[in-house]
C-alpha cells in the first residue's frame, strides 16, 4: 500500500511541478473542448512512456550514456516544441469559425454557439497524435523526470518497484486529465458566453506556451 500511495502522489504532484506540463496542454486542450481531459489523458500516456524509456536508459546504459547530455537537448527541443504549440493555437483560432445559430421553439427562442476548426475530424485526429507526442518528448526531457522513478529503488522486493511505477503513471495519467478536462470545460464556457470569451481564451492559453517555451529555451 505504501509503494500504490507513493508512487501515485509522485506522479500527481510531478505533473503540476513543471509548468512546461501545463503550458503544453492548455492550448490543445482548449481545442479539444469538452474532451479535453482525452487529451490530457494522450499527454500523459506519452509523458509516462518517455520516462520509462529514459528511465531503462539510465539504468542499463548508465556507464556510457550522458543522461544530462540527453537530457538537456531534450529540454531545449520541448521548448521549441511549446512554441510550435502556441503558434499553431494561434494559427488555428484564425481558421475557425465562430458564428451563432437561432433557434425558434414553441414559446422559448434562443441562440446556440458554434465554433468549426476546418475539417473537424481531421483537427482531433491530429490533436490527439500531437498530444501524444509531445507527452513523449516530456517525458525523455529533463533529468528532475529521474528523480520521480527513483523511490522504487528504495522498495526491497520487485513487485512493489512494479506497483511504485504503475501508481506513479497512474497519478500522471489522473493528473493531466483532471487539468486537461479543467481547460476544456472552462473553453466550453467561454465558448457558451460568446466569441470574445472563447477567442481570448485559446489566445491566452496560446500565448502562455509561448512565454513559457522561450523561458525555457533561454534559461
Amino acid at each position: 500500500m505504501d509503494a500504490i500511495l507513493t508512487g501515485f502522489s509522485f506522479g500527481f504532484l510531478h505533473v503540476f511541478s513543471g509548468p512546461d506540463h501545463l503550458a503544453a496542454v492548455a492550448p490543445l486542450s482548449a481545442n479539444a473542448n469538452r474532451k479535453g481531459w482525452l487529451t490530457g489523458l494522450r499527454w500523459g500516456f506519452g509523458h509516462s512512456t518517455g520516462v520509462l524509456v529514459i528511465g531503462i536508459l539510465a539504468l542499463m546504459f548508465r556507464e556510457w550514456l550522458d543522461i544530462e547530455l540527453i537530457s538537456s537537448v531534450n529540454e531545449k527541443l520541448v521548448a521549441i516544441v511549446l512554441i510550435g504549440i502556441g503558434a499553431w493555437g494561434l494559427l488555428t483560432l484564425r481558421k475557425t469559425t465562430i458564428h451563432r445559430h437561432s433557434h425558434d421553439h414553441p414559446g422559448h427562442d434562443h441562440e446556440h454557439l458554434h465554433v468549426h476548426v476546418g475539417n473537424t475530424s481531421h483537427h482531433q485526429h491530429r490533436l490527439a497524435h500531437t498530444a501524444v507526442g509531445v507527452g513523449i518528448i516530456h517525458g525523455l526531457a529533463g533529468s528532475s523526470h529521474l528523480f520521480g522513478i527513483l523511490p522504487a529503488l528504495a522498495f526491497p522486493d520487485t513487485v512493489s518497484v512494479i506497483l511504485y511505477l504503475t501508481a506513479f503513471t497512474v497519478g500522471t495519467l489522473a493528473a493531466m486529465s483532471g487539468f486537461g478536462g479543467l481547460t476544456g470545460l472552462i473553453a466550453h464556457r467561454f465558448q457558451l458566453a460568446g466569441p470574445r470569451w472563447i477567442s481570448g481564451f485559446m489566445v491566452t492559453c496560446s500565448l502562455s506556451a509561448v512565454v513559457v517555451g522561450l523561458f525555457w529555451f533561454f534559461i
